[in-house]
């Protein structure tokens, strides 16, 4: 089965810059765009290079509210406050990824009402109109604290079997952990082996909807 590649970047702002750059360099001869996953508060001069990275086709993600309770009337709050944030820096996007990777039943009827069309979670890429998904699990370098070799292989397997399987296989990064040795190397590993087996590159905002695999 045909197998899609996308790679999230998340952990973006002033501290992190020079290592999401180095990053982003590195895949760039690979031909595979970025996720960028944004919390606009955080980004200070970074902006610049996020609207850079998206004129190159990287694309933008909302990045946040990931309070497992969260009702539907704050996280609209939320989610208003944070669009107008982000088109007062000269971004948007309509698609989201829950911090902590989990979305409340509230955040999703409140991405729906506010016009949002996807939502990429732990577990999925799901449409908010139509609940309908397409499935793929999140592979990560695990928690900074106790990173190693062997959660760097770990990474790189998780993703050899995601590809092989086919469908969608996602590879999440976060910048704060690219200061750890090994990481950037392991990232690139589980790239270039996706991409061996046959993996297109694409990211949440190009990714074809639910709606129109389950047509096919």
């Amino acid at each position: 089965m045909h197998s899609q590649l996308v790679v999230s970047l998340s952990g973006i702002g002033p501290q992190t810059l020079d290592r999401c750059a180095d990053l982003a360099a590195a895949l760039d001869p690979r031909k595979v765009p970025l996720s960028l996953l944004v919390k606009p508060r955080e980004l200070g001069k970074a902006q610049e290079w996020v609207r850079q990275r998206a004129a190159l086709g990287d694309d933008v993600v909302l990045h946040g509210l990931g309070q497992r309770r969260l009702p539907a009337y704050e996280a609209g709050l939320l989610l208003t406050g944070a669009r107008v944030q982000m088109e007062a820096i000269g971004l948007n996007t309509t698609t989201f990824a829950p911090r902590r990777c989990v979305a409340s039943p509230g955040t999703l009827i409140a991405l729906a009402k506010h016009r949002f069309n996807r939502c990429a979670d732990a577990h999925a890429v799901r449409d908010v109109g139509t609940g309908l998904a397409t499935l793929g699990r999140l592979h990560a370098l695990t928690e900074r604290s106790s990173f190693g070799e062997l959660r760097s292989l770990a990474l790189v397997y998780a993703t050899a079997r995601s590809a092989r399987r086919g469908g969608l296989t996602r590879i999440t990064v976060d910048a704060r952990d690219l200061d750890r040795p090994g990481a950037r190397q392991a990232v690139l590993d589980a790239v270039d082996i996706a991409l061996a087996h046959d993996a297109e590159p694409t990211t949440y905002v190009k990714l074809p909807s639910p709606r129109l695999a389950s047509a096919a």
